[in-house]
């Protein structure tokens, strides 16, 4: 089946959805999330605060990314249902880090630093965190519906597998919470590998197409 392709007007409101995040993490950055409103991030990426508004509904919008959200989706749905649990949600979040940061030759998704930033800004801002967390939430409900567990499955196994990925959520938290520490000069791909190797040990065990594969032991 043929990826249908994105229409002129599709284009043009991710263009303008692009432009307004990347001026609205900038001023974030480099002026302070609380001191920046909204009104100076739509005069920034030339639009009005109801455009802003349009594309982001709140302030904190401003410096989510749903792109990766969906990437994993996608991945955990195209993963083996006969690997375990683990290794679909495992595998799914170091292939779509690969995609977004670029790899083997291959242009990132999104750029590094502009990554970066919004990390830190989710690491530092309080009202960013707590937004952070409701939208990890939302993310484990959209993996654990990717998974598309079998309608016999006991509500036991449905229990293990929300474990599991929230399990494997965390160890990609303590990832990215590292790779911001460094300064992005590890690669977030291996991050993510190493953290769920340590969480999981060889039961995590995955190699993407960059060749990414985890130790079976911690660090």
């Amino acid at each position: 089946m043929t990826e249908r392709k994105p229409t002129l007007k599709e284009r043009q409101r991710a263009g303008t959805r692009r432009v307004i995040q990347e001026h609205a993490v900038r001023l974030f950055t480099d002026r302070g999330y609380d001191t920046v409103t909204v009104a100076e991030v739509a005069e920034a990426a030339g639009v009005s605060a109801m455009t802003v508004y349009r594309h982001f509904p709140t302030k904190e919008d401003l410096v989510l990314i749903d792109q990766p959200a969906r990437l994993i989706a996608e991945k955990v749905a195209a993963s083996p249902a006969t690997q375990p649990v683990v290794r679909r949600v495992g595998g799914a979040l170091v292939d779509a880090a690969t995609v977004l940061t670029g790899d083997e030759g291959n242009e990132p998704a999104v750029s590094e630093r502009f990554l970066l930033d919004c990390l830190r800004l989710m690491i530092s801002t309080p009202a960013l965190r707590a937004r952070h967390l409701d939208s990890q939430y939302a993310l484990q409900q959209a993996i654990v519906d990717a998974l598309d567990l079998d309608d016999a499955t006991t509500h036991d196994a449905a229990f293990r597998a929300q474990a599991a990925t929230s399990a494997c959520l965390a160890a990609m938290h303590t990832a990215l919470t590292r790779w911001a520490e460094d300064d992005g000069r590890t690669e977030l791909p291996d991050l993510i590998a190493r953290a769920l190797a340590a969480s999981f040990g060889d039961a995590a065990g995955h190699r993407n197409q960059g060749g990414h594969n985890p130790p079976s032991g911690q660090d």
